[in-house]
């Protein structure tokens, strides 16, 4: 019988994740291994009625050369995704109503939730689904729960996927290059717009915690910045922004905000409910950053939130070639046994390394090194020998 190896996408997606499932197909299958897709994450793995073959049809999938021959020519992901997380379900899906689970309560704010922690049903369900290897691609949140799983005895590949680049353990994750070539094209566009109006540009970008988008964007695109690791000094920040438009030909200044991020005696406020990992949406920093720069200056300004935009659509040459040679790699450790590691790239080499403690929580910028705290700009200068993303693991 042949070995089998099961694959999920979860959290945000991002361009790249159908050349990585394309990749371990096309690998596994040479090598004879069947592969199954698990759809929308953690929750086929935890939502599936394995009594309903509706059920299961909605969350497996035979992955084969033929349907995911053209896969990789598309962004997001094939095999779709969610915010499910196992080990803290707030809801008991139905066909798990009255079995027992371990639980935990949390109080805030007066309010006490239960959560369940339903891996148990995981595990049966990938022992239903005869999976030797899973091979799972995420953020710092979907590989959290991929490293429960991996202490619990499942043999796990992690391959790290986000836009915010802030998974530990790596430089390098799928889904940044091309966000930052989307926010890029998006900015310089937007120049026209903003200089014929000589007004003030406001972009926000995703980096709830971590502020590499925003950070790499001002990079390539040499506007100042804001980033969650640094809590910047509002009446500076605007009496820079104003000397920037004084200063240059056409008029206009230029801002990139983190979502993430915050001025002194400011927070980042919050709507809707918690997602599986106690996320809540964040309110958008930059209306509430122009509205403080219309109220003390006097300035127009045009606000652009770029978030979602910078996760859509094909990938670029960067992430298509990072999520191939990720894919094989995988592939690589299962032939040669090697499971609870990461596909990473460490000092600008493609490596493996242990997959993250979710203890540790999200990687950050290293603020004296890379941020310019005096100017809210990239650090440009000291970088002989650094990797080619300029940060280390």
């Amino acid at each position: 019988m042949a070995k089998r190896i099961g694959i999920l996408t979860g959290g945000g997606d991002v361009p790249g994740l159908n050349s990585v499932i394309k990749g371990v197909v096309y690998r596994g299958t040479e090598a004879g291994f069947e592969v199954m897709g698990i759809r929308k994450g953690w929750e086929g793995l935890t939502y599936v009625n394995l009594n309903d073959p509706g059920s299961r049809a909605r969350y497996f999938m035979p992955l084969t050369r033929e349907n995911t021959r053209t896969i990789d020519r598309t962004g997001g992901t094939y095999l779709h995704s969610s915010r499910t997380n196992p080990a803290k379900m707030g809801k008991l899906p139905p066909h798990l109503a009255g079995r027992e689970f371990p639980s935990q309560e949390t109080t805030k704010n007066g309010v006490t939730k239960t959560t369940y922690d339903v891996s148990e049903s995981v595990l049966g369900n990938l022992k239903y689904l005869n999976v030797d290897y899973l091979v799972a691609i995420g953020g710092d949140d979907t590989l959290s729960y991929a490293a429960h799983l991996n202490n619990m005895g499942v043999p796990v590949v992690a391959i790290p996927k986000t836009m915010d680049n802030d998974v530990r353990n790596t430089e390098y994750c799928i889904g940044f290059s091309t966000a930052i070539t989307r926010a890029m094209d998006a900015i310089n566009r937007q120049r026209s717009t903003i200089g014929s109006h000589e007004r003030v540009g406001i972009f926000r970008v995703f980096g709830r915690d971590a502020g590499y988008t925003a950070l790499y964007t001002a990079y390539v695109t040499s506007v100042r910045c804001a980033i969650p690791e640094y809590r910047f000094d509002l009446e500076k920040m605007i009496e820079i922004l104003l000397k920037d438009k004084r200063n240059n030909p056409s008029n206009y200044a230029l801002v990139i905000l983190s979502e993430g991020a915050e001025w002194e005696g400011y927070e980042v406020r919050h709507y809707g409910a918690a997602d599986a990992y106690g996320h809540r949406k964040k309110a958008n920093v930059g209306e509430d950053f122009s509205i403080e720069v219309v109220a003390r200056t006097g300035e127009e300004t045009i606000i652009s939130d770029l978030t979602y935009d910078l996760r859509s659509g094909e990938a670029d040459f960067v992430d298509k070639m990072v999520a191939s040679t990720f894919a094989g790699m995988a592939l690589d450790c299962i032939l040669e046994g090697k499971t609870g590691v990461m596909t990473s790239i460490v000092n600008g080499c493609y490596a493996l390394m242990p997959i993250p403690d979710p203890k540790l929580g999200p990687r950050k910028v290293h603020v004296e090194t890379m941020y310019n705290t005096d100017r809210y700009r990239p650090n440009y200068d000291h970088k002989l020998g650094l990797p080619i993303f300029l940060t280390k693991a």
